[in-house]
This record gives structure tokens, C-alpha cells and sequence, in this order.
């Protein structure tokens, strides 16, 4: 199938297919006369790696991911575990926020929050 085509099954620009093509993530044969020719299965794949997107995993994560997942004979059972450990990376990451939004919230009407948060810095004291 054609880039064109590709990009109306998929709702991506061809551009974004192109630069998928450069990251590896997708591979189309060259043809005779220059135009990509990709296997049915890209659209798929691309349908994939939008969702992954959307769940938070990036354009590296997913390439890596997806190769072992082509090769666990339980991808559903490998997929969990992924998820899993995003979760875990997002559960950690909003109680980072929070302590975060926590400290910005006790600077609030304390004079100058910069000068505080210099005092209070080891690093700079």
C-alpha cells in the first residue's frame, strides 16, 4: 500500500508516516519508480503506536516495546506488565507533583519565593 493510502487508513499526515519511517518504527519497500509500497499490517501498527502514544509512552519506548512483543508468546501477559509499570511511573511522578505543589502552595504570600527558596536550597547555601 502507498503512503497515500496508508495516511487515509490511519488519519496520519504522510509526513508523520515519513518521519515514523526515519525513527524505524516503520519500514516500506522502495519501489522501481521511488514511491513507498508498506504491508497492510503498517496500518495496524500505526494504530498501535498512536495509542501508545496517547497512554504516555514515548516514540523510543514504543519501538523497543513493540520488538519484544512481536516476540513473547504471551503479548497480552508482556503488554499488562508494561502497563503496570507505567502506572507505577505515573503514580510516582504525581506524588512528586504533589510535594511540588505542596511547597509552591506554602511560598504563596510569604514575601519573595525566590529568596526563600534560596535560603531553604542546600546547594546554593
Amino acid at each position: 500500500m502507498r503512503i497515500g493510502e496508508l495516511a487515509a487508513q490511519t488519519g496520519l499526515s504522510r509526513d508523520a508516516i515519513r518521519f515514523y519511517e526515519k525513527k524505524g518504527l516503520v519500514t516500506g519497500q522502495r519501489l522501481p519508480n521511488g514511491y513507498r509500497d508498506f504491508p497492510p499490517e503498517t496500518v495496524l501498527w500505526l494504530r498501535y503506536v498512536l495509542t501508545a502514544q496517547r497512554l504516555g509512552f514515548t516514540l523510543a519506548e514504543i519501538a523497543q516495546h513493540g520488538e519484544e512483543l512481536r516476540d513473547t508468546p504471551d503479548s497480552a501477559e508482556a503488554l499488562s506488565a508494561l502497563l503496570a509499570e507505567k502506572i507505577q511511573l505515573i503514580d510516582t511522578r504525581m506524588a512528586e507533583l504533589a510535594l511540588l505543589r505542596a511547597d509552591l502552595a506554602s511560598r504563596v504570600g510569604q514575601g519573595c519565593p525566590l529568596h526563600t527558596a534560596e535560603s531553604a536550597d542546600p546547594i546554593r547555601a
